[in-house]
């Protein structure tokens, strides 16, 4: 009777499948014709506040289509040609295809001996990124969920290659204000206090101030701490910035400690044949984070850790209980569970494989010059604006920029007028800008990275932020 249960349930889902691929490919093709972003209503809300987990179950189209109308419906749409906060989805339709294909599947990707092929082709992706870097050939890495994590796997690599235990809790390590919060978090997770973690001021191009930086070092060594990691932007969530890599991996040399770069975003800047000098020495790294899912088309989560020795992640993560070794392909291999905190995990890097096989290396740096292209127009435009001023100027398809007036304001009234500019544009649902703070003022932010933003949607969310900054003026 179950049997006879699930092949019937399993033709519903067919069914239902067949619908939902047809509306999501109808849904990316007319992105541009939704809102960003709509406010969840309030029987909505109150419905799914107050369902509970029913004990005898539903049927399925009830709950497909409820999931659809109530859930999915009211989710703001990062992939989105008009979203332009925090760093953007560029999702896409490949991205998708390869993740409901290795969902469906469902391989444990944790060795070589349960999905041999999808740890062959993640291998290949590694090795394929490992290049990109600049990284030598005893570099290797993971596919992991996210840039937080790859940061955190980076850092515990680095803690147990350059310390021993006895001298951890006077280690020292050194970020940038404008460096990720992700790579504070990790650090504490790992056993690293709120005093052994320097922040050094950013020099006015908001990049690690190299100087400050030698300066802290030297204080440290003075005060008989240990220097022992820093770590280094490739492309900052604020304003794209890109810490001199160059001038961090000598001091690191010089005294003996690891450089990690947190690329998470930036990265991808690696496939631009346009961009790539703007990322140069990060091939001096130790060890490097690296979001496909950030600019790269995927889906979350698809991000890899890259170390130049793989040999470091191992020394950090290899486990061998007796239930796995029937697993192990020989006693040399090196499996991912070696390689990471993960022992059941997902083959992440699959979707990565579809899109780089359909669309080439060259199209996905197509994608990169094409978002940093658009940083670069909105900033033509801005400058044509007396009332307003660049606070950061277009930097790896990131842009910060503020409306100053006419001079009349003070500073704290122009904060405040800034963040209400943000706040009506969001709520139309026309587009999302969000604000930040750089040089101690509030400032508008547009990320432009996504493949489908055109020309005319930037030239449109600037119009309608300079027509509110008038009626905001007037207020």
């Amino acid at each position: 009777m179950m049997y006879q249960n699930v092949r019937k349930q399993n033709e519903e889902i067919r069914e239902l499948m067949n619908e939902f691929s047809a509306k999501m490919v109808g849904f990316y093709n007319n992105l541009h014709t939704k809102p960003v972003g709509r406010p969840v209503e309030k029987e909505t809300w109150e419905h799914l506040e107050h369902q509970q987990i029913p004990e005898n179950g539903r049927p399925l189209k009830e709950v497909y289509e409820e999931m659809q109308r109530d859930i999915y419906s009211n989710i703001l749409l990062a992939q989105h040609p008009r979203s332009f906060s925090c760093v953007p989805s560029t999702a896409s339709l490949l991205s998708w295809m390869g993740d409901v294909m290795t969902n469906a599947y469902n391989p444990h990707a944790s060795c070589k001996i349960n999905a041999p092929t999808a740890d062959l082709v993640e291998k290949k992706l590694i090795r394929w990124m490992c290049d990109r870097a600049g990284y030598c050939e005893e570099a290797g890495g993971l596919f992991v969920s996210g840039g937080s994590i790859a940061n955190l796997t980076a850092m515990t690599a680095a803690r147990d290659t350059k310390l021993t235990e006895d001298q951890r809790s006077n280690a020292v390590v050194y970020l940038s204000d404008q460096t990720h919060v992700s790579a504070a978090k990790g650090l504490h997770m790992i056993g690293f206090g709120k005093n052994q973690i320097r922040i050094i001021a950013a020099d006015e191009e908001f990049r690690m101030d190299m100087d400050a930086l030698k300066e802290a070092v030297a204080q440290d060594l003075q005060a008989g701490r240990k220097p022992f990691a820093v770590i280094a932007s490739a492309g900052t969530t604020n304003t794209g910035s890109v810490d001199p890599m160059k001038e961090i991996a000598a001091l690191c040399r010089e005294y003996d400690m690891w450089m990690h770069v947190d690329g998470a975003f930036g990265a991808s800047a690696l496939l631009s044949g346009q961009y790539r000098k703007k990322l140069d020495g990060i091939e001096l790294s130790d060890s490097l984070s690296w979001d496909a899912h950030k600019w790269m088309m995927q889906t979350y989560g698809c991000s890899v850790v890259l170390v130049q020795n793989q040999d470091a992640l191992v020394r950090s993560f290899a486990a061998h209980p007796e239930y796995l070794k029937d697993a192990e392909t020989s006693e040399d291999n090196v499996e991912f569970w070696d390689l990471g905190p993960e022992l059941t995990r997902p083959a992440r890097g699959l979707k990565l494989w579809l899109t780089l096989q359909t669309l080439g290396s060259r199209g996905l740096g197509n994608v990169i010059d094409h978002g940093c292209g658009l940083a670069e127009l909105a900033e033509q435009i801005l400058i044509e604006e007396k009332e307003w001023e660049i606070i950061s100027r277009a930097q790896l398809g990131i842009i910060n920029f503020r409306f100053k007036g006419n001079g009349t304001k003070t500073e704290q009234e122009l904060d405040v007028m800034n963040q209400e500019i943000a706040r009506i544009v969001t709520e139309s649902g026309f587009a999302q800008v969000f604000t930040t703070k750089l040089k101690g003022k509030k400032v508008l932010r547009m990320c432009t990275i996504n493949p489908e933003t055109r020309e005319k949607d930037i030239r449109d969310t600037i119009e309608r932020l300079i027509e509110t900054a008038g009626k905001v003026q007037n207020y």
